[in-house]
């Protein structure tokens, strides 16, 4: 592509049916805000846009867009979902958390007036719920939950 007598880089070219399958994607007005940008960003970096104007407009750091554009020329439209990410396993299962959060709604210990989230860590570990687990994990379980016990 030439424009004013300089040769502009295209950084995507997308196929047809590449073209088509996300045009219909991003016209639901139903997508996560996260596979709508890379969408609109393949789109836009086929008709020519650059990565810091695309950049301005989607208020997308040029090296997540550089990203998409490598990942749709290695993967294709796999790159709009996320890929799985390193890091620790979930170490506590549904149903421990489910024995967690039965124990926070039961009586507290002879002592206590109520559950603290220490208290449950240790009773949790006690009861042979888990192996270990933190006061921190222990709120982010009850958060999830109904509970006004924290």
């Amino acid at each position: 592509m030439i424009e004013n007598g300089w040769m502009k880089k295209q950084h995507i070219k997308l196929t047809a049916e590449d073209r088509a399958y996300l045009e219909a994607l991003i016209s639901k007005g139903s997508l996560s805000t996260k596979i709508y940008r890379r969408a609109l960003s393949l789109l836009e970096l086929d008709r020519g846009k650059t990565y810091t104007a695309l950049s301005e407009t989607l208020q997308v750091s040029i090296p997540s867009i550089s990203g998409w554009a490598k990942g749709y020329s290695e993967t294709g439209l796999q790159v709009l979902n996320d890929q799985p990410r390193s890091g620790r396993p979930i170490e506590i299962s549904g149903e421990q958390r489910a024995k967690i959060t039965a124990l926070a709604c039961s009586e507290a210990p002879e002592g206590y007036s109520q559950w603290s989230l220490r208290l449950l860590a240790e009773k949790a570990v006690e009861l042979d719920f888990c192996e270990h687990v933190s006061h921190t994990q222990i709120s982010d379980i009850l958060k999830k939950t109904n509970s006004n016990r924290i």
